[in-house]
């Protein structure tokens, strides 16, 4: 299979809930006037807590200076594996538990960070730029490294560098965060570019104004439901993650489904802000599924992580994680 690095140097940023209208301007633009920015890859994503952007450095120019504004320390790469020929947002997409084991767990056994972003198309894997010289190394007897240059697939220039890695101790990962499952269903979704503007207004009340009376009348008070809508724009695909409730707003035939109409749940992850320091969050969630041979979407945000499986397998995704988390004790 082919590694490729893509050619965007990603910010990753939160906005605080509070201050999301100094920054709505620019996220509008990014979102739905793509053509009059440079950015090539964009997604934006709503939590309980705040909104997380991940952003090229053209797109970030959009956004303002604000104290509500918060950027993780680093400027980030995003990896793709592909099976096969074709670019990374045309591959048949294979889920986060199929590369647990061949990316995720082995940068993490090497110390290495990432922040993933699962969208309809894709996975992507984002490490820090200065740590791409040790991904490289890592992976490089696994996959075929292909490096993006001015759109054009090319063969990623060898480091050179060997000298200096240790071989690491493998240690059991167990699951050490709290996890916990919201009662509400998603779906992962998308919709044709050129139909976007039709849904245009519906997508920016989503986006912007979710505390509304359109949300919540319909909805008792469940202190099991969370507030999660996730949009990428990434390279002109577009996706989109969002509670079943929220689908149903949506004209019929704007969203794509697949033949299944599958809903999927969400395990969320991380009881305190995770940071973006610790290593093998991912591989503690995605290697029991991967085991498990569970399908999952896995989306990183700014302060928590989420992974969503078909709602079918919910029960033994927190069987497994539970068991995974009482053998590490």
């Amino acid at each position: 299979m082919e590694l490729h690095i893509l050619e965007h140097s990603l910010k990753v940023a939160s906005i605080a809930k509070e201050g999301i209208q100094i920054c709505t301007h620019g996220l509008i633009k990014l979102a739905f006037l793509p053509s009059k920015t440079r950015c090539k890859f964009f997604s934006l994503t709503e939590t309980p807590e705040d909104y997380t952007i991940i952003v090229d450095e053209d797109g970030f120019k959009e956004l303002p200076e604000s104290e509500y504004l918060s950027v993780a320390d680093a400027t980030w790469l995003a990896l793709n594996v592909v099976s096969g020929g074709g670019n990374a947002a045309s591959s048949q997409p294979i889920g986060v538990t199929k590369i647990a084991k061949s990316v995720i767990a082995p940068l993490a056994d090497h110390n290495i960070s990432v922040f993933m972003l699962s969208t309809y198309q894709t996975d992507f894997i984002l490490v820090r730029e200065r740590d791409l010289p040790m991904v490289m190394h890592t992976l490089s007897s696994e996959f075929t490294l292909l490096r993006v240059v001015n759109g054009e697939t090319v063969a990623a220039n060898s480091t050179g560098v060997t000298n200096g890695f240790v071989k690491p101790k493998l240690v059991p990962r167990p699951v050490i965060h709290p996890l916990s499952s919201p009662s509400n269903m998603f779906c992962v979704t998308s919709l044709d570019p050129d139909t976007l503007p039709s849904v245009a207004t519906l997508l920016m009340d989503v986006m912007f104004y979710s505390g509304g009376a359109k949300e919540t009348g319909g909805q008792s008070e469940d202190s099991g439901h969370i507030r999660f809508f996730s949009f990428s724009l990434i390279e002109g695909y577009i996706s989109l993650v969002m509670d079943e409730q929220t689908t149903r707003r949506f004209p019929n035939n704007v969203l794509f489904t697949s033949a299944s109409g599958e809903l999927w749940k969400m395990v969320r992850i991380g009881g305190q802000p995770l940071g973006f320091d610790e290593c093998g969050i991912v591989a503690q969630i995605s290697e029991p599924l991967a085991t498990a041979d569970i399908p999952a979407y896995y989306i990183s945000t700014f302060k928590f992580d989420h992974a969503l499986v078909p709602e079918e397998n919910i029960q033994s995704v927190i069987g497994a994680l539970r068991t995974n988390e009482s053998t590490g004790q």
